[in-house]
């Protein structure tokens, strides 16, 4: 077979995989040549992808519960209920920061395994469960925040969080050292654990691509790497947001893609009835991933409330179908049992660059809304075609 069929092939095979990636590079090339160049300018790179960090870890969090063929529509306002909820401990009980945040983060924990237990118990449709926790809580975030309709939070440390940047050492000019650094630190690591996962399919005799088409993915993807990270340390360099969602993301791939748990939340959304004969506490796993899932709702919530620097009424207003979009955007399947953490995060800066830009070239919101629903139309339209044709 030589280079060019191999390529087709390999293509052809994951086109969910490298569709994404595709849309991404004709979204960002497109706005860049419409905008003159604004829209991949430093400053707006890094702004586009610190304003999607709350979008991206409810992505996260969206992408397994639909992997596990349910939805959950109580995130959004249950993101902003707890970000207000975090504002009151900070402003009115002066608690610290490092003990509100795991408060949060438990309430948020609780909150989904009081879902799970609806949904897996009581066999009640994970629709309606999410529905009625959506006006539960915007009712609640009302109620939060009915004294002064606004709670501005003076806490430099909590308000670093979605706003600030990491340190830097400034010995080279016009730079961030430290973002170049990791970045530099992120291509060594991928390329080691690219070449190990080609040997692990070597020694068990697994179809892998040829040296040339390997060595040139290394390289395509690498110089993505590289590239955004020069960008963000010609600006600020990396921020508090960023670190925190890659942290994020970094668990969850290895959860779902190295852990026993992982293959199980997949066995489930693949087929539940195999699943539980096969001796799998589909349960338990049902548990686990709405909890998870209201877990990184309080951390959306914190996210925002931090970049905002305040908790408001209207907070967490479609967060959950902003979720929801770059999770199918990112490659998940409407029928479950298919999706990566990873591609929910490219679904996210999907739909960051496609708002970026509309508002770079000064589209309307109504606009924008429209031209959002199409994408998503398409992302599952996309879904469909390539399951049938499987």
């Amino acid at each position: 077979m030589n280079v060019v069929t191999e390529l087709k092939t390999i293509l052809k095979k994951n086109v969910r995989s490298y569709g994404m990636f595709i849309a991404l590079f004709i979204i960002m090339f497109t706005f860049s040549v419409l905008t003159n160049g604004v829209f991949m300018s430093p400053r707006n790179i890094s702004n586009l992808i610190n304003s999607m960090g709350y979008i991206a870890v409810l992505a996260v969090g969206m992408t397994l519960v639909i992997v596990i063929r349910h939805i959950d529509l109580s995130v959004g306002f249950l993101a902003g209920f707890l970000g207000a909820v975090a504002a009151i401990l900070l402003t009115q009980y002066n608690l610290p920061v490092w003990l509100v945040i795991p408060i949060v983060l438990v309430m948020g924990s609780l909150v989904g395994l009081f879902n799970g237990f609806l949904v897996a118990n009581l066999n009640i449709p994970s629709f309606v469960v999410g529905l009625a926790g959506m006006m539960v809580f915007r009712g609640a975030l009302l109620q939060a925040t009915n004294r002064t309709g606004t709670i501005i939070v003076p806490n430099p440390s909590f308000n670093a969080i979605g706003n600030g940047f990491i340190p830097d050492i400034n010995i080279l000019p016009g730079y961030h050292l430290i973002t170049l650094l990791v970045g530099a630190v992120s291509i060594v690591l991928f390329v080691v654990m690219e070449f190990r996962a080609r040997n692990t399919k070597i020694k068990y005799n697994f179809e892998i691509m040829s040296m040339p088409i390997f060595i040139a993915k290394l390289a395509f993807i690498s110089f993505l790497i590289a590239y955004v990270t020069r960008i963000l340390a010609m600006y600020n360099g990396l921020s508090w947001t960023v670190v925190i969602v890659l942290v994020t993301v970094g668990l969850y791939h290895f959860m779902t893609t190295k852990t026993v748990l992982g293959r199980y939340i997949y066995a489930v959304g693949g087929n539940p009835e195999a699943a539980a004969l096969s001796g799998i506490n589909v349960k338990k796993i049902t548990y686990f991933v709405f909890a998870s899932m209201s877990m990184l709702a309080a951390l959306s919530g914190i996210l925002y409330t931090s970049r905002l620097q305040s908790a408001t009424t209207t907070a967490g207003t479609l967060f959950e179908l902003d979720a929801i979009a770059a999770a199918y955007v990112g490659g998940v399947s409407a029928a479950g049992g298919v999706g990566k953490v990873t591609g929910s995060i490219i679904g996210a800066l999907v739909m960051a660059s496609l708002v970026s830009g509309m508002n770079l070239m000064g589209i309307g919101s109504s606009g924008q809304y429209m031209i959002r629903g199409g994408i998503l139309v398409v992302a599952v339209i996309f879904d469909v075609m390539t399951r049938n044709r499987k």
